[in-house]
């Protein structure tokens, strides 16, 4: 039986997981059930069937370009956030320098700022850079609102990491970025996967930043879904809608059953520091 709830009867702990596990799949059932199902107002009016699909595959652009946009921006947004909170991570952890603690305190700051207010400045900025209405620019956004989070991850798991590892490398003849690309790098893998995961979830669902930054020829599938919802005389598609909630949920679960040993291993090694 699981720790946590050691003090609870047998059969109560299952009781309790198998309630609390209902509560979440429940509307994830309901939507898939109801994508099929015979909906006023939809194109499946009459019998079960994949009228819905066929409506939100066949939607404008179609929806392989609105799912490719979606695939490059959590791709460079994914890259992005590793790669940059990797190093910030192993700088904050490892290095002493002037001012750490409170450039270590600045980024974590940013979190506590509504990205909403930061979204027309920034579209200004990319403006100038010639990345408006780009993917690139969309990644770099997503990303710069991942990495104090991130940040804050890799520097957990890098401190989790005994010294001695990082010092009989060093000994070895390893440099600084050879300790860390053969030993630290192996031994953070599940804070990495924990980031990625999470870097991955907020690019593929995230609908503001798109909403400011991209026009109609690079909507990524979120955004694509909302515009497609809206039918004539403001009437809307609850059927296409519940089949395009089904396609956007559907890589996110496999991801996850996928990760989820390293995902619940990222966050112990930062739970077992603290």
């Amino acid at each position: 039986m699981n720790k946590t709830f050691g003090w609870l009867p047998k059969s109560s702990y299952y009781v309790l997981t198998a309630g609390i596990a209902i509560i979440f799949l429940a509307p994830l059932v309901w939507t898939l059930i109801s994508s099929f199902a015979p909906q006023a107002g939809s194109a499946q009016t009459d019998g079960w069937g994949i009228g819905n699909y066929q409506t939100l595959f066949n939607y404008q652009l179609g929806i392989g370009t609105y799912a490719l946009n979606s695939t490059i921006i959590t791709l460079l947004t994914v890259l992005f956030t590793v790669v940059v909170s990797l190093f910030g991570g192993y700088a904050f952890a490892k290095f002493d320098f002037p001012g750490k603690n409170i450039l270590f305190l600045l980024t974590l700051s940013i979190l506590m700022v509504p990205y909403a207010t930061l979204l027309i400045p920034l579209m200004v900025s990319l403006k100038a850079l010639h990345l408006n209405n780009t993917l690139v620019g969309v990644a770099l956004v997503i990303a710069m609102f991942q990495l104090p989070f991130a940040t804050f991850m890799m520097r957990i798991s890098f401190e989790s990491v005994p010294k001695e590892m990082e010092e009989s490398a060093l000994m070895d003849g390893c440099g600084t970025f050879g300790a860390l690309r053969r030993i630290l790098l192996p031994a953070v893998k599940p804070g990495l996967i924990t980031v990625g995961l999470f870097a991955f979830l907020a690019a593929w669902n995230d609908f503001m930043v798109p909403l400011y930054l991209v026009g109609s020829d690079n909507q990524p599938l979120p955004l694509a879904l909302v515009n497609m919802r809206q039918q004539v005389m403001g009437v809307i598609d609850y059927g296409a809608t519940q089949a395009g909630v089904t396609v956007l949920a559907i890589p996110c679960i496999i991801l996850f059953l996928a990760l989820q040993r390293q995902y619940v291993a990222g966050f112990m090694s930062g739970a077992l520091k603290g």
